[in-house]
């Protein structure tokens, strides 16, 4: 599972990375997140096929189908999107084929369960430190009486690779995809040859990790120093703050 993620680019940073398209009409003020969670509005990139250029677009995070009536309300946990269900699902499958997307992130975050109380959190980036692209399906959304719509999205999960295994522990990570498969991903492409070949951990060897703050567990947490490494000793004396 992907639960949290951290991103501190901002939208000229993104353009950069991205390859995007112009900009400058979007009204996006993007101020660094170090504690990203579910249900909240978050840029993502997508193909606009109108203007044939990689866009950014606000999207909340929780994959919200056609049949939900109430988005506060819709208990099923949509944040991910397992990568062995997308063609097997109709509730992934549509999306896989013709809406897939790029969430920009420079780091995500995955928890180490001690006991029933304890969770260690660990930070996941690249070794270069830039900016990267977690895989993700979208739809947009509109509930029944038309008062409220928007475009949400799911991050995509795969199996872990060594090094997210061997510190936490997860049977899970979220899909990560290299550059050179960002237009191959965001283009529709032909529905009888979907990238599922893409979906696969991310080399290890390209990766770093390293402790963090247990106040990160809390979203109501959110500054510069959850991104910051800490050390076993400094974490035992944050039992104040709980899993």
């Amino acid at each position: 599972m992907c639960g949290r993620y951290q991103r501190r680019s901002d939208k000229q940073k993104i353009t950069e990375a991205f390859h995007l398209g112009n900009v400058d009409g979007l009204a996006l003020e993007l101020a660094p997140d170090y504690n990203v969670a579910p249900q909240t509005m978050q840029p993502v990139v997508i193909w606009d096929e109108e203007f044939g250029t990689r866009t950014l677009r606000m999207m909340f995070w929780k994959f919200l189908p056609p049949f939900v009536a109430d988005a506060k309300n819709y208990k099923l946990t949509t944040i991910n999107a397992q990568s062995e269900k997308l063609m097997e699902s109709g509730l992934w499958q549509e999306s896989f084929l013709k809406r897939r997307c790029l969430i920009p992130a420079d780091s995500f975050i995955e928890w180490k369960r001690l006991d029933a109380k304890t969770k260690l959190p660990w930070v996941f980036a690249m070794k270069d430190d830039q900016p990267f692209a977690l895989g993700g399906v979208w739809r947009h959304w509109r509930s029944p009486d038309r008062k409220t719509e928007m475009d949400t999205f799911a991050i995509i999960t795969v199996e872990p690779n060594e090094l997210l295994a061997e510190k936490t522990g997860h049977d899970r990570m979220p899909l990560i995809v290299e550059r050179k498969d960002y237009q191959r991903w965001l283009e529709p492409g032909s529905a009888e040859r979907p990238p599922v070949d893409l979906l696969r951990p991310f080399d290890a060897e390209k990766m770093k990790t390293w402790r963090v703050d247990r106040r990160v567990n809390n979203v109501r947490n959110n500054d510069p120093s959850l991104s910051e490494p800490v050390k076993d000793d400094d974490d035992r004396q944050l039992g104040m703050f709980g899993a």
